[in-house]
């Protein structure tokens, strides 16, 4: 049985700034706009994972190993925009998106990007 955790990813119910891939938070207004904000990561792939990887598709099926370093690497990337945000002083981040790409064949780039913001509540 694998951990729910092990296989998604997303922002916790905790966070300080709030992250939404809409252009908008519903019931609030934006009160500053900021800038653009991005998380960057990038990770070398594991010889043994490619390996593994390269037999599995040859049968067919989920590739895990690889599946569970990309969520990691994503929220890697996820931390890292929200500490911008934070540092320049934003509450939410809007818009977010995800990039990855492959960097000759050695690893993965993935960055998480967005705009930051401050939000307050509607009256």
């Amino acid at each position: 049985m694998s951990n729910i955790e092990d296989y998604g990813g997303g922002q916790r119910g905790d966070s300080d700034v709030l992250v939404v891939t809409t252009n908008d938070v519903p019931g609030y207004r934006v009160e500053r706009v900021i800038g653009e904000v991005f998380g960057l990561t990038v990770r070398s792939r594991h010889v043994g994972s490619q390996i593994g990887a390269g037999l599995k598709s040859l049968v067919g099926g989920e590739l895990r190993g690889l599946t569970k370093t990309l969520v990691e690497t994503r929220n890697q990337a996820m931390e890292r925009l929200v500490d911008q945000a934070r540092a320049r002083g934003a509450n939410a981040v809007l818009m977010m998106r995800f990039d990855v790409s492959s960097g000759a064949d050695v690893g993965t780039e993935v960055c998480a990007y967005g705009t930051a913001v401050v939000i307050a509540p509607a009256h």
